[in-house]
């Protein structure tokens, strides 16, 4: 077999989007699979608790999977596997801090709790598949650990940097492996898989370094309590958060329902270090120290430390309450769809006495590369085509033009959509057909059972309620037994709609008794007649399109509801 002409490349996730990175690499008869993550939904996703890829395409070909190869240990890039690994059990490739957080999440799966194909690697590890030689490199991000990877092949190297920046300053934890990125690009690269998530902004990224200052002088100078939001998983951000802790003599309540288990985790790997024994405090225990004395780290995923800070700032929270002289200190920088959000979090601290400081308020903070960092990827491994991944549409773009700024042919850049095919064959890359990518919504225990129709009736429920009339009839006699009972949530005040409630009452009761005299009586006719002049006549008289349920009773014998 010529392995040359037998290349794919498809991306599941992770494309004209933020989070849910999962890509398909697929060489002669094996495929390996590059992250396997979520993302948390948007508003419009209504109810939905978070969105994973679609594994169709991977389940129809399971006997092929050589696995699932990670880069990091955040939610967009190991949240999904649980759902993947019931259908789909590969082996998992993963640092040692990658795998234990990915072992937290599988395991509270209940489909997956005894899963243990785990298998830790680090940036010397080679795995020889035979027609592929898979390799790691370390990468600098918020999360210790972080790698990119490389798949070796006959045609050159396929390469997916998975989220990284470059920082000059980073600790050594964090450092960029920059020898084995000139390495990789020396010997050739095919193909480039590369974050776009801040291809479109040209702030420059401070180092971790300069952040690291701005957290202690923060703490260390505020004279109060000081309340700070950061995403758990954000480990670079709470070290230095701890550590300026000490410095400040400050002592920390940890909240947050897995930060706990992430913490743990992360000290026994010695990705995390804890700058003094006696650091933590419960909060029971802050009644014994001052305000100036506390630090109190409200955690959790992307948004939870927010919606727990307007908790404590409007008294809802379970045991906190913003006082008057707190800081609240948020530490995370929000996504776009999140900002307004954060911006009325700070109005309601503001309104509870307290005050708020943002951290990219002095700063430009991203764990994520910006345009001279990817166009210095770019020059390290000099790929024949890139792949713009991780990120919306218009930052793929603006990756793209990146890459033409440096001389990359514009035909050799390929913004793909979820499910494109990409196949390398006589020597050239092109696209081939697609795959099934849809998003699979999880909604509590449910996966995928939540489609377009769900969401579109749970929209107009929130927009303009629903619309009930219940009527009993008697068929066999061809009469209305109760007159309609008409129950109206989130469309109108039925007290101050007494005239609406009475005509839309008498218009059931006109529809029922006509579908009553049709000797070709049929339930489905009579109830889509009923929702489309009802929804008629509720439109002209409220300009509203409320959900309409007609309920039918029968009364013959036993009742019966239709």
């Amino acid at each position: 077999m010529n392995f040359l002409d037998d290349i794919k490349l498809i991306p599941l996730g992770g494309v004209r989007e933020n989070g849910k990175n999962m890509y398909v690499a697929e060489v002669g008869e094996d495929i390996f699979v590059l992250d396997c993550g979520l993302r948390y939904p948007e508003n419009e996703l209504l109810g939905i608790d978070t969105v994973i890829p679609d594994f169709s395409y991977l389940e129809e070909n399971a006997e092929r999977v050589a696995g699932v190869f990670l880069t990091h240990g955040h939610a967009d890039a190991i949240g999904a596997l649980p759902y993947f690994l019931e259908r789909v059990p590969v082996p998992v490739f993963g640092t040692k801090l990658t795998v234990e957080l990915a072992k937290m999440i599988v395991h509270r799966n209940e489909a997956t709790k005894k899963y243990k194909e785990f298998h830790v690697i680090d940036e010397h590890t080679e795995i020889d598949f035979g027609t592929t030689t898979v390799s790691f490199f370390r990468t600098t991000h918020s999360i210790p650990e972080s790698v990119g990877i490389s798949l070796k092949t006959e045609a050159g190297n396929i390469v997916y940097t998975g989220d990284f920046k470059f920082d000059q300053a980073a600790v050594p934890m964090y450092q960029t492996d920059f020898a084995r990125l000139a390495e990789i690009g020396r010997e050739g690269v095919l193909a480039l898989l590369s974050t776009s998530t801040n291809a479109e902004n040209p702030a420059q990224v401070a180092s971790e370094a300069k952040i690291a200052d701005e957290v202690t002088d923060t703490i260390k100078y505020w004279e109060g309590r000081i309340i700070v939001a950061c995403v758990a998983s954000n480990l670079q951000r709470v070290q230095q958060i701890l550590d300026a802790s000490v410095v400040s003599g400050r002592k920390v309540v940890l909240t947050g329902q897995d930060f706990g288990k992430i913490i743990r985790t992360a000290m026994k790997l010695g990705s995390l270090t804890l700058p003094d024994e006696d650091l933590f405090i419960t909060q029971k225990e802050m009644k014994n120290y001052d305000a100036n004395q506390l630090l109190i780290l409200e955690t959790g995923r992307m948004g939870e430390p927010i919606k727990s800070l307007q908790k404590m700032a409007n008294g809802t929270h379970r045991t906190l309450r913003i006082q008057e002289g707190d800081l609240v200190y948020i530490t995370t920088t929000p996504t776009i769809a999140m900002e307004t959000v954060v911006a009325k979090t700070e109005d309601m601290v503001y309104r509870a006495g307290g005050n708020v400081k943002n951290i990219s308020d002095n700063f430009r903070v991203s764990g994520h590369a910006n345009p001279s960092d990817l166009q210095l990827m770019l020059n390290l491994l000099k790929p024949t085509y890139l792949l713009p991944v991780q990120g919306e549409f218009r930052q793929m773009v603006a990756h793209a033009d990146l890459a033409k700024e440096i001389g990359i042919a514009e035909d050799h850049v390929f913004l793909l959509a979820k499910g494109d095919v990409l196949v390398y064959a006589n020597g050239t890359m092109q696209l081939a057909g697609t795959v099934p990518a849809d998003n699979i919504m999880i909604d509590g225990i449910g996966v995928g059972d939540i489609g377009n129709i769900v969401l579109r009736d749970r929209k107009v429920l929130s927009e303009d309620g629903i619309f009930i009339a219940v009527v009993t009839i008697n068929r066999r006699e061809k009469r209305i037994v109760s007159k309609p009972q008409i129950t109206s949530r989130g469309f109108v005040y039925v007290k101050a709609s007494r005239d609406l409630i009475r005509e839309s009452g008498e218009m059931v009761s006109e529809i029922v008794a006509k579908h009553l005299q049709d000797e070709e009586f049929e339930w489905a006719k009579l109830k889509q007649d009923i929702r489309d002049q009802l929804s008629r006549y509720l439109f002209e008289q409220t300009k509203r399109r409320p959900v309409i349920l007609p309920v039918i009773m029968e009364a013959s014998g036993r009742n019966r509801r239709r």
